[in-house]
This record gives structure tokens, C-alpha cells and sequence, in this order.
């Protein structure tokens, strides 16, 4: 087989791991148990060693469709072919009790709609990445893969045979109104357990049916593009892991930002700078409990590494623990030979500032929409707005994690203006003991700063660091922090110099932004990436908020959000970024982009309400 585009891919999962399932039927990224831990299928980045899970017709010319069970997110897979119609139904269980024996289950159920159809399906694991060797025993009930620490079973009533590559194999006919139920799950037992019989598994679905419709229930927007939000949100819900209530980044590691480059990250960690921005789009639209989650766990497992006198961690695991070290899988190729194959991420011994700007957002919110913040999780906060009054002043690697250089980033100076402001207001409103007269002069003192130093009276808008010449779409968070009026004058200024094409200096190419000129390749690496997702969407934001002083900007806001959605994927997924010919690029799917998209939909559709 050769690589699938990323943008074919749909996202099954459970909150604790998720499954890449491709277009082709083929499960091609799945890390067990959590979304960190080592991969048991990795073809999406070594499709001859990688591993997979491969369910298919044996057919020509098959037509592929995929989509979602409606307000769930159990994927469908459909073939269509001259014989007939067949699909395979996708997911994890979720909403069985902890002891229920189908629980962490991956359930592939195919299905013949109409006439008569042949399949192939082929299962062969690569534990550890494809670093461990493992047995394959043929069993009366399916297979089992065994390896020296772990063993896992492939349930089903389809005769098997041994692959080579320690895999599984075999051949089924399927009648009109027949299925067959393929499971895959860790277990414990000697022999591989029997599959379920047709009307539990039937039940298993229905359960699954129902436990992701009452959750979507809560969601309490109502208003345009409803069905691209809630997407977001069911997407958002899968990357979100349940034990302690922390959202990851996205569920790959290593997928590139430029086909054949070296812009290739692990983002299966959680990054403190998505707090403001997580707690903000799921207070939005209803989910509370979400929100408060991720801020129980910034203040229970990530407090833990918070470490007086010295800055906050930048990432962590789902677990709250530190980071294992960045180190390279040589014996992967990279999807699309666009190695080096990354695990760990080195960015957590950066020093990055802002994060503390949106931490104290995401806390400032919490304990308005929420509930109140405790006295001792206060002295915290008052300990860190007093770190950052001598501290703000350094220079860091940005938002965008440079590895060659530090600087002034002018993001960085913003964000921490904002910790210090919420950090007054939420000593105002509860009336908590504070250094009141030192967090307003140092806030102060940022504001004129970044004005000042910060603006670029030649570009006339502000620009990426001090004495930089290169504008920065993170800018765009500007007045959607309310550091800057989205009318003043300056922020004006900064959005039409954005909006220009890069090839007259700006970040803006139809409806989609690059992060930073594209050409001067500040970070050191080689090669063009694709536009920031995210980016596109807080300038929609940006253009929003000016919109209501300023009606033609909103109906460019509008025209530009409506094109970003064209530029999902067939289930309404977002990779990072996106390249030169629409492609997806970089990990797949990821959170912040569809944090984004629901920030910019709900606002975006409150202001047109408002105006007719």
C-alpha cells in the first residue's frame, strides 16, 4: 500500500487513545493504552513497517464514502462497488462500566447493505513502535500477538491464517443483511476471547449510539454552521483524556509541516498555553464540566511542577508528569519519507513567557463561569504575578517554539499583560490580598513597552519582536485578549497588513494566514510550510470584533470563515496547517484549530445576529 493523504483519515477513540481510521478502511495510527505511549499500529509513518489494520473489499473500481454516525463518533466507512454496498462501523466503547469485559475495545463491525461481497483483512501490529519482536498464535476465537510485555487479541468468527511481519490474514463473504465483528483489544488471557454475538454487539453500538448524543445534548449553541461547531467539539471530546481531564495537542506525532522536511513534532502532550483557549471554547457552548476538568487539572497534576522562582512548565503529559526526552525513531522512514520520526518533544526545556498570560486567563474564567478559586490556589497565582513582575522583561522562544534564537516576541510581552490584568481583576472581584500597586505599574509598563517598541511605525503594524520587520498572525490575539481595541487605529493597521498577499509582505493567501512570512524562515529550518490553521481562524476573530464598528470587515469575516470550512477535511477535521494544493499538513487532527473554529463561529455569529 502506499501513504493515504492525512486528509483522509477519520478519528475513533475513547479518551484515553484514539485510532486513525483511513478512507481505504485501514486502521494506520492507534497508540495503546494512552495517546503518549508507544504505537501498536504505525504505518501512517512507516507504511512497510509501521503496522496496521486493514479491512477491505476484494473489488475493482470501489467508490470510498466516510462520515460520522449523525452526533456521535462512531465513523462509517462505505464501499460501493458494482456488486453491492458494504460498510464497516468504527469505534471505541465508551459509557460501559470499568469492569465491562468490551471496554477499550477497537470494534470494527462490516456490514453488507446490498447484494454480495468479497473482503480481505489484515492485522499485523508492530509493538513499540516497531521496535519489539512479537509471536502470533492462530486461536479458535481469532489470534493472539504476543510480545514480551504485553499481548493483544484480534476477536472474530473469520477464519485466519499467519502474514508474514507477525501479522494475520484472511478472506470472508458477506451476503445482503450479514456482518461480521472484528475486535481488538490488550489482554491478560491465555486464549483469545470469543467475539460478541450479533445482538450484543448490536447493543454495544446503541450504547455507544446513545452515550455520544446525550453528551453532545449539552452543547448549548444553537446558532449558524451548528454542525461544523459540534464537530469540532465531538473532535475536541476524543483528544481530551478523561482520567485527569487534560486535552493533548493532537493524537500523531511526526507528521510533517512540509513534505520531505524536518518540521516534524510529537504533539501528543498537553501545552499549559491551550488553557485559556480550551476553557474558553468549551464554556462557549455549554460544556462546563469539560472546562473545569482541564482546570482541575492544571491545579492537581500540573501544579505539581510549578516550582517557586522559576517558570512554569511549557508541556506536560496527560498524567501531568514531565516529558521523556526528545529523542528520533531511525529505523521509521516518516510518513512520506519525511523523516526523522520524532517521540518526546524538546520544547519542554524552553522558556517560554506567555504561557503564564494564558494560564491566568484560563483561571479568571474558571472562577467567573465556573466556580470560585480557593484561597490556596490563589496564593499560587499571587507568588507567580509577582515572578513574572521581574521576569517579563527576558527575552524567550515565542509561542512558535524557536529552536535557534530568543527574542522579544512581541506575543510573549502581550500574554504577559494579560496575566498580570486578570490577575488584578480576579484580586478585585474577590477582594483576595495582593500587590495590587506593583501588578498595575508593571502591567503598565508592558502596555507602553509593546506600543512603543513593539509598533513598527514603517510596516505601520506591530510586528514579531523588537526591531523585527516581519509581521506575526499571533498578533491577531491582540484584541481578542482586549490588550487593543479591535477599531483602534494601530490593531486596523496590523489586520490589512496581515491580510496582504506574502508576496507584498503579508500572511494572507485567499482565506488562509501563514503564522510568519513564509520566506524569511526565521525558525532555522529549511523549506515553505503550509498557512496556520488557527491563525486563519483568529483573523476571522480579529475581523469580527472590528466588524461591528466597521460593517464591511464583518462581511469579510464572514466570506473567510465560510472558506476556512471548505478546507476541512470530508468529516470536518483540521490538521495544523494546510499546503500549497489544500492538503493537510502537520499532526492530524489538532486541537487548537477547532478550539479556534469554535471561538470564531460563536462570535462571529452573535455579531450577525446582533446586527439584523
Amino acid at each position: 500500500m502506499s501513504y493515504q493523504p492525512m486528509e483522509n483519515y477519520g478519528m475513533i477513540g475513547n479518551m484515553r487513545t484514539v485510532a486513525l481510521v483511513g478512507i481505504n478502511g485501514s486502521i494506520d495510527w492507534y497508540c495503546h493504552p494512552h495517546f503518549d505511549s508507544p504505537s501498536i499500529f504505525g504505518a501512517l509513518l512507516d507504511d512497510n513497517c509501521g503496522g496496521r489494520f486493514r479491512i477491505s473489499p476484494v473489488a475493482e473500481r470501489v467508490k470510498y464514502k466516510q462520515f460520522y454516525w449523525p452526533s456521535t463518533n462512531i465513523l462509517i466507512t462505505r464501499f460501493l462497488m458494482t456488486d453491492g454496498i458494504a460498510e464497516i462501523e468504527d469505534f471505541m466503547p465508551v459509557g460501559p462500566a470499568l469492569d465491562s469485559p468490551w471496554y477499550h475495545y477497537i470494534y470494527r463491525r462490516v456490514r453488507c447493505v446490498r447484494g454480495a461481497m468479497r473482503f480481505s483483512v489484515l492485522c499485523c501490529p508492530a509493538f513499540d513502535y516497531g521496535r519489539k519482536p512479537h509471536q502470533v498464535a492462530i486461536e479458535p476465537n481469532g489470534a493472539i500477538f504476543r510480545a514480551d510485555d504485553s499481548s493483544f487479541a484480534l476477536s472474530t468468527e473469520v477464519p485466519l491464517r499467519v502474514e508474514e511481519k507477525g501479522g494475520v490474514g484472511g478472506e470472508f463473504q458477506l451476503q445482503e443483511g450479514e456482518s461480521r465483528v472484528f475486535l481488538f483489544k490488550n489482554v491478560d488471557a491465555v486464549q483469545c476471547p470469543c467475539p460478541p454475538p450479533e445482538q450484543e454487539a448490536e447493543e454495544l453500538f446503541q450504547s455507544t449510539v446513545k452515550y455520544w448524543q446525550r453528551w453532545l445534548s449539552s452543547c448549548t449553541y444553537h446558532g449558524r454552521w451548528r454542525e461544523q461547531v459540534q464537530r469540532s467539539a465531538l473532535a475536541l471530546k476524543l483528544l481530551t483524556f478523561e482520567p485527569t481531564g487534560a486535552i493533548i495537542a493532537a493524537p500523531t506525532t511526526s507528521l510533517p509541516e512540509v513534505i520531505g522536511g524536518s518540521r516534524n513534532w510529537d504533539y501528543r502532550y498537553t501545552w499549559l498555553r491551550d488553557a485559556a483557549f480550551t476553557v474558553y471554547g468549551f464554556l462557549r457552548i455549554g460544556f462546563v464540566a469539560e472546562a473545569a476538568a482541564f482546570v482541575d487539572w492544571l491545579e492537581s497534576c500540573a501544579a505539581q511542577h510549578f516550582v517557586p522562582g522559576q517558570s512554569l512548565p511549557v508541556v506536560l503529559t496527560v498524567g501531568g508528569d514531565c516529558l521523556p526526552p526528545e529523542q528520533t525513531l531511525d529505523h521509521w522512514e516518516g510518513y512520506r519519507q519525511s523523516g526523522p520520526v520524532r517521540i518526546g518533544n524538546a520544547a519542554v526545556s524552553q522558556f517560554q513567557s506567555d504561557i503564564h498570560g494564558e494560564v491566568m486567563d484560563a483561571l479568571y474564567l474558571y472562577n467567573k463561569y465556573v466556580s470560585p478559586i480557593s484561597y490556596d490556589v490563589w496564593v499560587k497565582i499571587r507568588e507567580r504575578l509577582n515572578w513574572i513582575c521581574d521576569n517579563w522583561r527576558r527575552p524567550d522562544e515565542g509561542i512558535w517554539e524557536m529552536r535557534n534564537r530568543r527574542e522579544h516576541f512581541i506575543y510573549s510581552k502581550v500574554m504577559n499583560w494579560v496575566a498580570l490584568d486578570r490577575g488584578l481583576r480576579l484580586a478585585e472581584k474577590r477582594s483576595f490580598p495582593a500587590q495590587r500597586k506593583r501588578w498595575l505599574e508593571e502591567r503598565d509598563r508592558i502596555y507602553e513597552e509593546v506600543m512603543s517598541q513593539g509598533w513598527n511605525v514603517k510596516r505601520r503594524a506591530f510586528t514579531q519582536f523588537y526591531g523585527s520587520d516581519d509581521l506575526d498572525a499571533s498578533l491577531l490575539i491582540m484584541p481578542l485578549v482586549f490588550f487593543l481595541a479591535p477599531t483602534d487605529p494601530r490593531m486596523l493597521g496590523t489586520i490589512e497588513a496581515i491580510l496582504e498577499y506574502p508576496k507584498h509582505g503579508g500572511l494572507a493567501s485567499d482565506s488562509l494566514v501563514y503564522r510568519y512570512p513564509p520566506e524569511s524562515r526565521i525558525d532555522g529550518f529549511p523549506g515553505e510550510e503550509g498557512t496556520f490553521n488557527m491563525c486563519s481562524f483568529w483573523l476571522v476573530e480579529a475581523l469580527t470584533r472590528a466588524g461591528r464598528a466597521h460593517p464591511d470587515k464583518l462581511n469579510q469575516a464572514r466570506l473567510l470563515f465560510e472558506r476556512m470550512l471548505g478546507y476541512a477535511n470530508h468529516l470536518g477535521l483540521y490538521g495544523e496547517q494546510t499546503g500549497s494544493q489544500g492538503e493537510a499538513l502537520g499532526n492530524f487532527p489538532q486541537a487548537f484549530t477547532h478550539l479556534a473554529l469554535i471561538s470564531a463561529a460563536f462570535n462571529l455569529d452573535r455579531t450577525l445576529s446582533s446586527r439584523f
